[in-house]
């Protein structure tokens, strides 16, 4: 059976593309986060109506599942911080799987300019990326590679070595909002081929949902309606890990855990105020994750 991603853009890519925007004009320090490329992403129409408080607030608080939308500010803030100590903690080659409408190549390009960059995903939604690129006339720097691949049918060292990633380097592998939409198998695979190419030093940086949501037990906050959300999208949700399992399952793949973060710790990082009172709270289905190959 057909897949939806394999003749179409991903929808939960475009959502995630949606809140980045909205993120990027809001006002408040909380909620505001650094994509200022996103909205020149959106179609035409929807730009000036994000510039409206009101519509960002309807999109954030009624549209978006329960807590998604600060999860991907948190996410995006989490991410964009490694990039922005690039110059002081810098990497040979970068690997952005399941890109997306990730926009890091091209606003963090000057902290990049000694590091290749690769980005992989399905080939409908990189090339819809690529043409919202060349349609708002925004250069890629020629540093970056696109590589078109679908995770559950092709090999991932097959599309690495022809594309020219190298083994062995200092690499940053950046996998958001992509393990969950995976077949076991897949995961597995591309946690080996990190294994295999990544150098000494190398560090993956990962989010993934806990696998009591797979099993609808309803324990954490917003779970029903992201669950609901994204199976409406055509877009399933198939991985997660137990509760308490993430240094297990990365030590297979010669990893060692440097950093976790659940929504609650998320939530005390980028969205309390100087009282240490929530001024947001983050979907707690997804917990993000820093590893440093062993």
């Amino acid at each position: 059976m057909k897949r939806r991603i394999e003749s179409t853009t991903s929808r939960t890519a475009e959502m995630t593309c949606m809140s980045r925007a909205s993120s990027a004009l809001e006002t408040n320090s909380h909620y505001k986060s650094g994509d200022h490329i996103a909205p020149l992403l959106l179609p035409g129409f929807l730009k000036p109506l994000l510039h409206l408080s009101p519509i960002r607030k309807l999109f954030s608080r009624v549209l978006a599942p329960q807590g998604i939308y600060e999860y991907v500010i948190a996410r995006t803030k989490y991410i964009d911080a490694v990039f922005e100590r690039m110059p002081t903690e810098p990497f040979d080659q970068i690997l952005i799987l399941g890109a997306g409408f990730d926009t890091r190549a091209l606003r963090f390009q000057e902290n990049l300019q000694n590091t290749r960059v690769f980005e992989l995903d399905i080939v409908m939604t990189q090339q819809a990326k690529i043409g919202q690129y060349q349609k708002r006339h925004l250069a890629v720097p020629a540093n970056v590679t696109f590589i078109a691949i679908d995770f559950d049918k092709e090999t991932l060292p097959v599309k690495l070595d022809e594309a020219g990633f190298r083994m062995g380097e200092r690499s940053l592998f950046i996998m958001e909002g992509l393990l969950m939409y995976l077949q076991s198998v897949s995961v597995r695979t591309t946690f080996q081929t990190i294994q295999a190419y990544a150098g000494k030093g190398s560090r993956v940086i990962f989010d993934y949902i806990h696998a009591a949501v797979l099993r609808n037990e309803g324990v954490y906050y917003g779970e029903t309606g992201i669950a609901k959300t994204v199976s409406g999208a055509g877009e399933q949700w198939q991985f997660g890990i137990e509760k308490g399992e993430i240094g297990t399952f990365l030590a297979a793949y010669s990893l060692k855990l440097i950093d976790h973060k659940d929504a609650e710790e998320l939530e005390k990082i980028y969205f309390s105020d100087a009282d240490g009172k929530t001024m947001g709270r983050v979907n707690g289905t997804h917990c993000l994750v820093t590893a440093e190959k062993t």
